[in-house]
């Protein structure tokens, strides 16, 4: 046997390869949900560096949702596909949690046995030899085999940047795009050039991984094969072996790839059973990394008045006639006939009250970066009332009440499973309520919110991405389960698009 493969190495190897194609197809998914991007943060029309679709989008505010640009991908190629963003994204944290614990178990054996040094140069002639290596490739030719033990320097400098450079890189980036990072440190998130800039950054990643990979298994396949196949499946050096070593890896890689497309269709088949599934596991590292991480943009300087966007993408439009007569009435009135409905359903309990009472209730202003599950984002000053301070006016918390539930005059955009749709709400638990960022906000840089992104009054809950922040606040209501309402899921954006409760990444 061959020390230099032993079997931890082989197994990690095809883990990662595994994971890496689940990696890329929930991430392809996640991409066709806004086939754009961006390196400014405001998203604004025409400024996109790069698209991967032939719509063009209106100058005008409010006239054209995020949800209209999805664009639908074959199960085939994406996880799970066909316009399920929410899946998607629970594939995609999946993914990435196994991900990096078998990177964690690959790095610590790596130094453990003192394998690193198969992978790591320890002098700088390693760049010289690199050249040389690279001009015999690109004169389609290939190094001898002498000069792989086990790697040419070449091959050490693409494992070296990859494994400790690219794939890190990665991963803060896509921390860098979770609003529960960014309203805690949002410092980190600049660095990045903000929201734009780590998605874009992302996605180059993306690119170069996926290239990457190509180049690595075409390699393997072309530049002394007898000898790759044997250390990949056998970790053994006997190429009278390379027969039955090239059938295991042809085998596996449609195995693999068959696994892959299994994943999408059985998704498909039931998708509240998978989201029930994925959900379950993802909370886990939502729970260990996000959920201490407590928002603070009413006292962060990094983001100033100079970071306000000019242009403010939404999700959802304004209630028609048809859909809410009441909100055009109190439209109509200049929002005096408006009213807020706040409830105890645990006991009965009602009372309405005012845009006027709410605004007499103590005065919370920030700038903060709203960003949609979908990658678009925008940054304004927030102006509005802590919601603690709004459930005030019924008194204590009912001692039976375990969340919030806030809803909306409007309605969902659409149901995952085509059934009529249904009133926008979102649910927060006690933890979420009492952050000083969740408020109730009735103006926007300064001014009243536009109707389109949710007049006279909507929620913020800055840890979370935008589809927990209800537009056209009707009522706000304790409750005791949030799996009695609706589908169970904790809000409509969870029930029509299967995303998670816990909106934090």
């Amino acid at each position: 046997m061959n020390p230099d493969f032993p079997i931890w190495l082989r197994a990690t190897h095809l883990i990662n390869f595994i994971l890496i194609g689940m990696l890329l197809r929930s991430g392809w998914e996640i991409l066709a949900s806004l086939p754009r991007l961006w390196w400014r943060n405001d998203c604004a029309p025409g400024t996109e560096w790069l698209r991967f679709t032939k719509k063009e989008l209106p100058k005008q505010e409010g006239v054209y949702t995020s949800l209209m640009d999805e664009k639908s991908l074959s199960p085939l190629i994406a996880l799970p596909g066909r316009e399920n963003i929410g899946l998607g994204r629970h594939w995609h944290g999946l993914s990435v949690m196994l991900w990096v614990l078998n990177g964690i178990v690959y790095i610590t054996l790596l130094f453990a046995t003192g394998l690193w040094r198969r992978i790591i140069p320890t002098s700088w002639d390693i760049f010289p030899e690199a050249w040389e290596s690279l001009k015999i490739y690109l004169g389609f030719g290939m190094p001898s085999i002498e000069h792989f033990q086990p790697y040419d320097a070449l091959q050490m400098l693409g494992y070296t940047f990859v494994i400790f450079i690219l794939a890190p890189f990665m991963i803060l980036t896509g921390v860098a795009m979770a609003p529960a990072v960014r309203t805690r440190f949002p410092w980190y998130v600049k660095m990045f050039g903000g929201h734009q800039g780590a998605r874009s950054l992302h996605f180059i990643a993306m690119v170069l991984m996926s290239g990457f990979i190509v180049m690595h298994v075409g390699l393997v396949f072309i530049v002394h094969r007898e000898y790759n196949l044997v250390h990949m499946v056998f970790g053994d050096v006997d190429t009278t072996r390379y027969a039955q070593a090239f059938v295991i890896v042809i085998a596996t890689v449609v195995a693999v790839t068959l696994f892959w497309i299994a994943l999408s269709y059985l998704s498909l088949a039931n998708r509240p059973l998978a989201h029930k599934f994925l959900v379950a596991f993802t909370e886990i590292g939502r729970k260990v990394f996000l959920n201490w991480m407590k928002p603070r943009s009413a006292t962060q300087a990094t983001l100033t008045e100079k970071d306000i966007s000019a242009f403010h993408w939404t999700n959802g439009l304004p209630p028609t006639e048809e859909e809410s007569e009441e909100w055009h009435e109190a439209a109509q009135s200049d929002w005096a006939s408006y009213k807020i409905t706040l409830g105890d359903d645990t006991t009965g309990k009602t009372r309405d009250f005012t845009l006027a009472e709410l605004k007499a209730l103590p005065q919370v202003s920030y700038i903060a970066t709203h960003t949609c599950m979908q990658g678009w984002s925008a940054t304004s000053r927030w102006t509005g009332v802590r919601l603690t301070d709004v459930l005030a006016l019924m008194g204590e918390k009912p001692e039976r009440a375990n969340y919030v539930l806030v809803d909306s005059y409007g309605l969902a955009q659409k149901m995952f499973d085509g059934r009529p749709r249904e009133p926008f709400y979102s649910v927060l638990d006690l933890e979420t309520l009492a952050e000083e960022d969740t408020i109730l906000a009735y103006e926007r840089n300064g001014h009243p919110i536009e109707k389109y992104l949710g007049a006279p009054a909507r929620l913020r809950v800055e840890s979370n991405h935008g589809y927990k922040h209800v537009k056209w606040v009707r009522s706000i209501r304790w409750i005791e389960d949030y799996r009695d309402y609706g589908d169970g899921r904790g809000g409509t954006r969870e029930d029509s698009s299967l995303q998670a409760l816990n909106g934090r990444i």
